[in-house]
């Protein structure tokens, strides 16, 4: 059988009785970081000491199969450094051969940054969306947060601290100002923070430098009255006056919760049909 097993995200205080009796039995553990999960043991005071298997992305591929062969006659646990495996983590491959193949896949719950930072966000939380990390490239992510500017669900991204406050100056930038967000840092450690506010007002506070890993909660788009076609036409007028279209399609998109890039196609075609 093959356990997918949540790991405390930052306090050894969440680890479950049922993640320790797990750790204690299992007849290996793949691991994403086998020193990371080898200290965690040491922690958590279990003095048995399963085989540890390295399990991360660059050899996950080769190693899927070798897991899954033993999962079928062997209990194989399944861990990545903090939180729930697969998610964001190691691990996706090993449970999809595993479910091709007929070996049962179960998991131990337990914390999950995501969920934990959607919890104190104080955003809405009745529909989200996670789209893990953003793009390093400013470019990249610039058009991944244009193809998302309209998403009205509530959205979760991990962050890396040297990143942040260029992600949040992005979002200013293809969201507005104003769209409403929350940096959670350190999630459930000593130092935890959650610092709420408009995105542009975010981005000049992590401008000053931020620490420690991040979950980044941002508010889905307003919902719209104005009709795609109105909008168009608005795109166009500004086109007429002067302005980028580019900048046009934004400006709107911004103003209305529509999406940019359909905005962008619609006027493109329209200038093309009047040539």
């Amino acid at each position: 059988m093959l356990w997918l097993a949540a790991t405390p995200i930052g306090n050894l205080g969440d680890a479950s009785p049922r993640l320790r009796e797990a750790l204690a039995s299992a007849d290996a553990i793949a691991a994403e970081d086998t020193r990371h999960t080898a200290q965690l043991l040491r922690l958590l005071g279990i003095e048995t000491r399963p085989e540890l298997i390295a399990l991360h992305d660059h050899n996950e591929r080769d190693r899927a199969g070798m897991i899954v062969d033993r999962a079928e006659h062997e209990e194989i646990l399944l861990v990545s450094d903090a939180g729930m495996p697969t998610v964001s983590d190691p691990g996706f491959r090993v449970v999809q051969l595993a479910a091709e193949r007929g070996v049962t896949v179960s998991a131990i719950p337990g914390p999950s940054a995501v969920i934990t930072a959607l919890a104190v966000a104080g955003l809405p939380t009745d529909r989200f969306t996670f789209e893990g990390f953003l793009p390093r490239k400013s470019g990249e992510r610039s058009r991944a947060l244009r193809e998302l500017a309209a998403e009205r669900r509530t959205l979760v991204f991990f962050e890396a601290p040297s990143r942040i406050a260029d992600t949040l100056a992005s979002l200013a930038a293809e969201f507005g100002g104003d769209r409403r967000a929350a940096v959670c840092r350190e999630l459930t450690k000593l130092h935890e923070e959650v610092k709420r506010g408009p995105v542009a007002e975010l981005a000049e506070w992590a401008a000053e430098g931020v620490r420690g890993e991040i979950v980044l909660v941002v508010e889905g788009a307003p919902e719209t009255t104005v009709s795609p076609e109105t909008a168009l036409a608005e795109v166009l007028a500004r086109v007429s006056g002067g302005e980028r279209m580019k900048d046009a399609t934004r400006a709107v998109a911004e103003a209305t919760g529509l999406s940019a890039k359909e905005l962008y196609a619609g006027a493109l075609a329209a200038k093309n049909e009047s040539r």
